[in-house]
């Protein structure tokens, strides 16, 4: 057997339906699209959400729950973060641009520390918002944490 001899399986490759080709192809008329309707014009698509005219389900379904536009959302860094960072990078004072430059952050997001872990260093740590056991715990091992205002950036 060489690559000249080689044909698909028998009955596995068929021809194609030629649509629309006049009525002596059996397929000609309405080219299989039924009589009127949407679905037979030309440039149907079907709508997202389309019932048939039907009340679609998204507008039958009750409405609930609201979005606060005023609400302020944070990135959360856990103390365990920190430590990893200032134990791989010998650093006494993290700031945003030491997160984001560890590629936990980018500069868009608000950061608040949150108290998950420990701190074994004394740490300064420059953030927009903590928790209070987050702070205390920065504070209890020696260190500072420094509140960075929202518009703020260093």
């Amino acid at each position: 057997m060489e690559l000249h001899n080689l044909k698909p399986a028998e009955g596995s490759v068929k021809e194609a339906k030629r649509i629309g080709r006049g009525p002596g192809s059996g397929l000609g008329g309405t080219s299989t699209r039924g009589h009127k309707g949407a679905k037979s014009r030309s440039g149907y698509s079907k709508k997202i959400g389309f019932e048939g005219g039907q009340m679609p389900m998204q507008r039958r379904l009750p409405k609930f729950g609201f979005k606060n536009i005023n609400r302020v959302e944070y990135k959360a860094i856990n103390l365990s973060v920190l430590q990893a960072l200032a134990d791989a990078k010998k650093l006494d004072k993290i700031s945003l641009e030491d997160l984001r430059s560890a590629g936990f952050i980018n500069k868009k997001v608000l950061v608040k520390i949150l108290a998950n872990g420990s701190l074994k260093n004394k740490l300064t740590v420059e953030a927009h918002a903590f928790s209070k056991t987050a702070q205390a715990a920065i504070e209890a091992a020696g260190g500072s944490a420094v509140v960075i205002k929202a518009g703020e950036t260093k």
